[in-house]
């Protein structure tokens, strides 16, 4: 009805409230009284087969053989990185501008290769960067082929994974395109990118390989002022992934 006053709740909403909470802990009681006057009930046996290993361990000269290097891929990399680098091809020339560091780029060397090498340095100290071998080699008048290696601790293990898939989030934006998968890689991706050409200036193409095996991530690029086929730069990762 017009001009009625509201009715006032805050009273009557708090009995309500504290009937409903003595309401939940007198079930609660009585829930427990009575499960504790029960017999336990025994649980169902686990449908397991035994276990695989054996009991006792092997007898001396029972023991199974260590796996070769091409069976452990740790067994490779844990050795010195750069022999698993691919050789230059015949007729191609080192690249004289990398020759003075002997096959190897320091943590400080790595990261001064990105656009923020303060951050990167970090981010490599903190994930448990390792170490990282180069080959660098010159074809014809202006192809230039790197090749990166690049290996983190063995007992972090993701960090390789991260520091793989970090590089190719960034990859459809720089090179143009999403790429395409890499054959005898879970997460290897090549990219052509799109062409480079500036007033005065030759044309610039640029080709790229990302992937991980094991604890060690694989980075190739190729640079030519002619085009590059994506067969040059698939065929040349996957000889690199082969030998790691």
């Amino acid at each position: 009805m017009p001009g009625r006053p509201p009715r006032r709740r805050g009273r009557t909403a708090l009995l309500i409230a504290a009937a409903a909470v003595l309401g939940i802990v007198a079930g609660t009681a009585t829930g427990y009284a009575v499960q504790a006057d029960r017999a336990p009930t025994p649980l169902p046996m686990l449908a397991q087969p035994g276990l695989a290993y054996p009991a006792k361990s092997l007898p001396k000269g029972k023991e199974p053989e260590p796996l070769s290097a091409e069976e452990d891929s740790q067994v490779r990399t844990d050795g010195d990185l750069r022999k698993l680098l691919l050789k230059r091809p015949a007729g191609a020339r080192d690249n004289l501008a990398l020759r003075a560091r002997d096959g190897w780029l320091s943590v400080d060397e790595y990261a001064r290769e990105f656009e923020a090498p303060d951050y990167m340095f970090e981010d490599l100290v903190g994930k448990g960067f390792r170490r990282a071998a180069y080959s660098s080699w010159e074809q014809g008048e202006y192809r230039v082929t790197n090749i990166r290696l690049v290996q983190f601790r063995a007992d972090w293990s993701l960090s390789v994974t991260y520091h793989t898939e970090g590089r190719q989030a960034y990859m459809p934006r720089e090179a143009g395109n999403p790429g395409d998968p890499l054959k005898g890689s879970s997460n290897g991706r090549y990219y052509i990118y799109d062409v480079e050409r500036e007033a005065g200036y030759l044309p610039q193409y640029h080709a790229r390989a990302l992937a991980q095996r094991g604890d060690v991530m694989l980075d190739i690029h190729i640079y030519d002022t002619e085009p590059i086929s994506k067969k040059d730069i698939r065929t040349l990762a996957e000889r690199q992934l082969e030998r790691l």
